[in-house]
C-alpha cells in the first residue's frame, strides 16, 4: 500500500466512525514529520476513542505499523503516528483551540469528499 492509498484508508476509516470535519493536509515539503496530516474530531470522549481504536484495528489488519499512539486515555487529542501519516483525532471542544489547519496554513488541502464518495463527484 502506498502513502496515498494509506491516507485514503485513514480518511474512509474515520468517516466510517462518523468523525466530523475531516481534513487532510499535504505536508510534503512543509514538514519532515509526515507527508499527510489527517485531522478530525468526535463529539465525545467515547467517540474520539472509538475513532482511534478503529484506526488502530484497521492498521493492524493491514500490517501497517503504528509508531506511536498518544492521548487515548484522556480522549481530548489522540495522535496516531503511522510513519508518513499523522492522524489527529480531537474532541470537538479542543479542535478549535489547537487549530492545526491554521497553524499549518501553508499546506495544501486534499479534497476529502472525493475520497469519501468519489462516485458522487463524477
Amino acid at each position: 500500500m502506498n502513502i496515498k492509498e494509506l491516507m485514503e484508508l485513514v480518511v474512509k476509516t474515520t468517516d466510517d466512525k462518523r468523525a466530523e470535519n475531516i481534513a487532510v493536509l499535504d505536508m510534503e515539503g512543509i514538514s519532515l514529520v509526515a507527508d499527510y496530516f489527517v485531522i478530525c474530531h468526535g463529539n465525545s470522549e467515547k467517540q474520539v476513542q472509538a475513532i482511534a481504536r478503529e484506526l488502530k484495528d484497521v492498521a493492524l489488519e493491514n500490517d501497517i505499523q503504528i509508531r506511536r499512539m498518544e492521548g487515548y486515555d484522556h480522549a481530548r487529542w489522540v495522535l496516531i503516528d503511522l510513519a508518513n501519516i499523522v492522524v489527529h483525532v480531537f474532541h470537538r471542544d479542543d479542535r478549535s483551540y489547537y487549530n492545526l489547519e491554521k497553524l499549518w496554513g501553508d499546506a495544501n488541502k486534499i479534497d476529502v469528499d472525493a475520497i469519501i464518495a468519489p462516485q458522487q463527484n463524477l
